[in-house]
């Protein structure tokens, strides 16, 4: 087994053995996050409930200080970018864990392993399923911010081209970012949770999720404005208020070109980056046998 796990071993490298891992991975994913609920009641009630409860916690703290200043467009700013980080950690933290899941708790990683396919598509396709699932949570939040809290999201008024656009290119970002923390999950042997968890945490306070990149620390500042996440959210808040996108005040003075121009190319570096990691990363665990050693968590 070790000399079939060395890092001189051949996997198919075609269209067609990619897209099969990628779409039975994108299919285990889904079995994996739904099959411990058991009736479709809990289902529902675990899609609905988690996502709002999340965004519970920040709207509650927000009408708290503000004294219920629903309309203020710093309240827009909040949510919007709450509602979509929630995809930043889903997909940052299943992708990197799905090697904890595969080589710790099923041990299954080094059967992943031998077997005729990519290892870095089957981490792409556990990671579709983070989107999808992401995406159902955000879809919730907005719903919600619509109907309870007069959020001023008018459907015929989004911008749909830059939406979606900026939506591609933002989750290519995480989907290879998440590859590059799965990369290093492959090399831990301790502390196996730290890296998602670290990493969302960075970007949730660096990236203007929740406030303007002014609240920071002048010194602090500049390590949001390179990070690519920070371009996606203002992307999709600029696209889903077009009227109010002015009125956030870190990139009031930048144009939507310009933007779109920035997570273009931080999309493409962070391919490069996270390709190169992924590929290094698992050539290095095959060679010292760390994709069929445990922790014991």
């Amino acid at each position: 087994m070790l000399d079939a796990l060395a890092p001189g071993r051949s996997t198919p490298r075609g269209w067609a053995a990619t897209w099969r891992a990628f779409r039975v991975a994108a299919w285990l994913g889904w079995q994996i996050h739904f099959n411990w609920m058991g009736h479709p009641l809990w289902m529902v009630a675990y899609l609905l409930l988690r996502p709002l409860a999340t965004v519970g916690i920040l709207v509650v703290m927000y009408g708290v200080i503000t004294q219920g200043a629903w309309h203020d467009p710093l309240f827009a700013y909040l949510y919007l970018g709450n509602a979509f980080y929630m995809m930043v950690g889903s997909i940052l933290q299943d992708v990197s864990w799905a090697i904890v899941d595969d080589r710790e708790h099923y041990y299954t990683l080094k059967y992943l392993a031998l077997a005729p396919m990519d290892l870095m598509a089957y981490l792409l396709g556990r990671g579709a399923t983070s989107i999808v699932l992401a995406a159902r949570s955000v879809l919730v939040v907005l719903l919600a911010g619509v109907l309870l809290l007069d959020l001023p999201l008018d459907l015929g008024a989004v911008d749909w081209p830059l939406f979606g656009l900026s939506m591609v290119l933002g989750l290519v970002v995480l989907l290879f970012m998440g590859l590059t923390l799965a990369a290093g999950t492959l090399n831990a042997t301790r502390y196996l949770w730290v890296l998602g968890e670290a990493v969302g945490g960075a970007l949730y306070l660096f990236s203007g999720a929740i406030f303007p990149l002014e609240v920071l620390p002048a010194w602090l500042q500049p390590v949001g404005k390179i990070l690519p996440v920070t371009y996606w959210l203002e992307l999709v808040r600029r696209a889903l208020l077009p009227e109010m996108a002015a009125r956030f005040p870190t990139w009031a003075d930048t144009s939507t070109a310009t933007l779109l121009g920035y997570l273009a190319l931080s999309s493409l570096g962070m391919v490069a980056v996270g390709w190169l990691a992924f590929r290094l990363g698992e050539r290095r665990a095959r060679a010292r046998g760390l994709l069929e050693r445990t922790s014991e968590w």
